[in-house]
């Protein structure tokens, strides 16, 4: 009966092993490694979004703030 037991919690003991080793470790692995790729790459977009809203408040700054050409007044004259 001791040999069987032993032979028992030898396999259930390489079970474990290859359960921890070859399954749940990688899973980690690779969960975090996914996250950090789609950390990067939120960051990296959101980055790009900046950029692009300083690219059009730029463009549309000057526009904005560009007074009136006095040649471009025309003078009221009332018609009698």
């Amino acid at each position: 009966m001791n040999i069987l037991r032993l032979v028992g919690e030898i396999l259930l003991i390489y079970i474990l092993y290859k359960l921890i080793f070859d399954f749940i470790i990688p899973i980690y692995q690779t969960t975090r490694r996914v996250k950090k790729q789609f950390g990067e790459m939120q960051n990296k977009m959101q980055d790009q979004m900046n950029t692009f809203n300083q690219q059009q408040n730029a463009a549309t700054k000057p526009n904005a703030q560009e007074p009136a050409k006095k040649e471009d007044y025309i003078d009221y004259e009332e018609v009698k």
